[in-house]
């Protein structure tokens, strides 16, 4: 692939298995190794275990993985060079399951991203397109998760949406 001119901040937002992390490794893959992916997922079960395995495989020597579950805002501020950010909806589910601050950790993570020197890609579920949860619990999530999905979209240089494999120029 020929070398690609990124924006500081891209948002890549669509549903589950719509091809958000895949393309966003493309993006930034098309940019002069070496790459930073910052992961977010934990493997609290078999299924998870695999899933991160296989995103894990789909990777070369190129990518430096950085585990960041919780303390995502930190680990954006210490980039130095293109990186992946995958995902903010398992970072911010698990921001709320640790119980700790929505708010004061969103504000953390946009000020990183403000900051960052980028390219930076970001990955992040539309979460608002579903079935109203039925839990108090998951309501929070989906409202906090829409809230985190508009800042980020409104400091990005460049929202993508993607759906099916294809993707749609939002910004």
């Amino acid at each position: 692939m020929p070398e690609l001119q990124l924006p500081r901040l891209t948002l890549v937002l669509g549903g589950a298995r719509s091809g958000k992390s895949r393309y966003g490794e493309e993006l930034v893959g098309r940019t002069a190794p070496p790459w930073t992916y910052v992961a977010t997922a934990e493997a609290w079960d078999t299924e998870m275990a695999e899933r991160i395995a296989h995103h894990r495989a789909r990777r070369n020597a190129s990518w430096q993985t950085l585990d960041a579950p919780l303390y995502l805002a930190a680990a954006v501020a210490g980039l130095t060079r293109p990186a992946l950010v995958d995902c903010l909806t398992l970072w911010l589910s698990n921001v709320m399951l640790a119980g700790r601050d929505v708010d004061a950790e969103s504000e953390a993570l946009l000020a990183a991203l403000a900051c960052a020197p980028g390219p930076l890609v970001v990955v992040s579920n539309e979460v608002g397109l579903g079935i109203v949860p039925d839990t108090p619990l998951g309501r929070a999530f989906r409202d906090a998760q829409g809230r985190l999905n508009q800042r980020v979209a409104a400091a990005a240089d460049r929202v993508i949406f993607m759906a099916a494999g294809l993707t749609l120029n939002l910004k």
